[in-house]
């Protein structure tokens, strides 16, 4: 069975339009920010992939679709989890929610990559690290 990784996060005034309801684009932040954290769980970080792998992870593609609102004050719960992987890549789906609430979901293609931007395999300490995140019926 796979894990998930929960994050929570606080929808604060900066976050939000002149009517309390959070700016659209701000979704992606919060995403952002639970797969950093999601990151640090397994005892990496960006900057970390970055000077022991000589590699970044950026994001390739985002299917994200708004279900409903979230407004101001919010307490907010993310998450994550990989749903496929492949020698280079991996499939996160996130979704948002608000209480049982589905605010968003969205699905993020990560990819590996060297300071050239051309794909490199995830390294074998990270991709195993990772293992318990997997979605248990999609794994490429």
């Amino acid at each position: 069975m796979h894990e998930n990784f929960f994050h929570k996060i606080k929808v604060y005034y900066e976050d939000t339009d002149s009517g309390g309801v959070v700016y659209y684009a701000n979704y992606l932040k919060y995403l952002e920010r639970a797969r950093t954290e999601a990151l640090f769980s397994i005892g990496f970080s960006n900057k970390k992939i970055q000077d022991k792998f000589n590699s970044l992870i950026i994001v390739k593609s985002c299917n994200i679709e708004y279900k409903k609102s979230a407004h101001l004050e919010d307490e907010l719960k993310i998450r994550s989890f990989v749903k496929s992987i492949t020698k280079t890549s991996f499939l996160m789906n996130q979704i948002i929610t608000k209480g049982e609430d589905i605010i968003v979901e969205a699905q993020i293609h990560l990819v590996f990559v060297n300071k050239e931007s051309k794909p490199v395999k995830i390294p074998d300490e990270i991709y195993s690290k990772f293992e318990p995140y997997f979605c248990d019926t999609i794994k490429t």
